[in-house]
């Protein structure tokens, strides 16, 4: 007997694209391929293990979209993440349909799972701040460079400096350039959050509480030792596509 799911959730990243099977009511494991290999095949790979009704996906990389329409064809509907869907929260922004797919799954999981207000940082490619106000809307956020693609930078555009693996560094003052480099890349990396959360909480959210929560792959490295987020969730996005799911 073919077994059968509500959703195959796909998430599609600049770096990785995730994919899981969901019921209305619960994500299972996801699998984390590289975008670059992110094809019908692959998908349509996916489709075959198992029945599903929709197709849920958050794609920030246009050119793989038809990759997953041409694999889902004649199997499955196809829902696309974006603004003019019921979100569970409202958009209070000047160009809604600019808005990213995986930035709008981050503020719908977060205020199914969380309530408002709230805060998203995903660190993913890029580490993008997402807030929900106090009224229940998307409001807008920040968006700075991710750490990997601020180590990378430093290894692309210097002779000397070596590639970095990112891991809690043992002291700030470094005894090799590998160890200064992973210090400033992590307890710097950990003052750019705090700063830019101390900036959004005093412009948006004096002396109110809220909900801050991390995701993406460095989420449990930097917030491990960032006191203002309250919980790291490492699959929000996709619970965003289970929540958008059931709303549409």
């Amino acid at each position: 007997m073919v077994r059968r799911s509500d959703y195959l959730l796909i998430d599609v990243s600049n770096s990785y694209a995730k994919i899981a099977f969901a019921s209305k009511q619960q994500v299972s494991k996801p699998a984390r391929i590289s975008t670059a290999n992110l094809s019908s095949g692959v998908v349509a790979e996916f489709l075959g293990r198992r029945q599903v009704k929709k197709l849920v996906v958050a794609s920030v990389v246009p050119t793989k979209n038809s990759a997953i329409s041409k694999a889902a064809q004649n199997k499955a509907q196809v829902l696309w993440l974006d603004s003019k869907l019921k979100l569970g929260v409202a958009i209070d922004y000047p160009k809604p349909h600019s808005i990213g797919a995986d930035r709008l799954a981050n503020a719908a999981a977060v205020a199914g799972l969380y309530g408002w207000p709230a805060i998203v940082v995903d660190f993913g490619t890029a580490a993008t701040f997402d807030v929900v106000s106090d009224e229940g809307s998307y409001i807008g956020g920040a968006i700075a460079p991710g750490l990997e693609a601020m180590t990378n930078y430093l290894y692309q555009r210097t002779a000397l400096l070596p590639r970095l693996s990112l891991r809690q560094p043992h002291r700030a003052v470094g005894k090799s350039t590998g160890e200064a480099m992973r210090s400033g890349a992590i307890f710097g990396y950990r003052g750019l959050v705090r700063g830019i959360l101390t900036q959004i909480k005093a412009e948006q959210f004096s002396r109110k509480r809220l909900a801050i929560v991390a995701t993406g792959g460095y989420a449990r490295l930097i917030a491990s030792k960032v006191p203002e987020i309250t919980v790291v969730h490492p699959h929000l996005t996709l619970e965003g596509l289970r929540i958008v799911g059931n709303l549409n």
